[in-house]
């Protein structure tokens, strides 16, 4: 007799029963009660208050903001994580470690170390104010702020890439002929993209919602300032709890779509990898 073949994994329905328990409990049940909610409110209420002028006002700077730090992290989170991974210099275990800094620190920790660094009289802020360039309480300390607390996401994300992609192919393609910045593109870039997808979309959701680190740099001025996450406070703080959950909903809506859209990507560029 042939013997029984066994499944890949042991216990798969008490796996997927935890699984979906876990889901359910951690993400769709707070979802559905953010709208339960928000419902209140009606089609017509969440409509004017989405497109109240404070509230976009709001998520503008959020989402520029988020946008800027997620772009700049992409770039020198890569180069971060290039260093570790391909040099061999003192104390490189000790710069590994503090990459993860972030993660452990506090926000609000890390919020009011920065704002006294950028600040006019900080050591950072002082050169810049002579200069007439404000960092703290204006949008570039928020991108300070969201670049100095999502920048792990990418070097982590990309690290792992880099371990695995052999030092040779570069090596061949110097044999070849090929110029560093062919070699990079060609290369080295396809292998990496998707994980660089992954780390920008997770900055720049983690960006979105950040609110301990950017509120004491931000200034919070309504219209200039002011981030989405401060809004959210500020109708929890006036018991508008419908009003509040509107907000958080049109926050997590925007959060959903670009991981969707980054996933949609990634899946376009493993086929198009694929077919190649």
């Amino acid at each position: 007799m042939r013997a029984k073949k066994s499944k890949t994994l042991p216990g798969f329905g008490i796996s997927l029963g935890v699984t979906m328990s876990y889901v359910s409990f951690i993400v769709l049940i707070p979802m559905f009660s953010l709208a339960l909610e928000s419902a209140d409110l009606g089609p017509r209420g969440f409509w004017r208050l989405a497109t109240d002028s404070r509230t976009l006002a709001a998520i503008r700077v959020s989402f520029l903001c988020s946008l800027a730090a997620a772009l700049i992290n992409t770039v020198f989170g890569l180069i971060l994580a290039w260093t570790i991974v391909r040099y061999r210099f003192p104390f490189r275990r000790l710069i590994d470690g503090l990459i993860e800094l972030p993660f452990a620190l506090p926000t609000a920790v890390a919020g009011i170390s920065l704002t006294v660094l950028t600040a006019d009289k900080g050591w950072v802020g002082y050169p810049f104010a002579l200069l007439g360039i404000k960092l703290a309480y204006a949008k570039i300390g928020i991108i300070i702020a969201i670049t100095f607390v999502t920048i792990p996401f990418v070097a982590r994300a990309v690290q792992p890439v880099l371990e695995r992609l052999s030092p040779d192919l570069e090596e061949a393609g110097l044999l070849l002929g090929a110029g560093r910045a062919r070699i990079f593109l060609k290369i080295i870039l396809p292998e990496i993209f998707p994980a660089l997808l992954t780390g920008f979309s997770l900055a720049f959701a983690r960006g979105l919602g950040e609110y301990g680190s950017v509120i004491f740099i931000a200034g919070n001025k309504p219209f200039s300032t002011e981030i989405v996450p401060l809004i959210i406070m500020s109708k929890l703080e006036q018991f508008n709890y419908d009003q509040a959950t509107a907000v958080a909903i049109l926050t997590l809506v925007a959060s959903f779509a670009i991981m969707f859209a980054v996933n949609r990507i990634q899946t376009r560029a493993a086929l198009f990898a694929g077919e190649k």
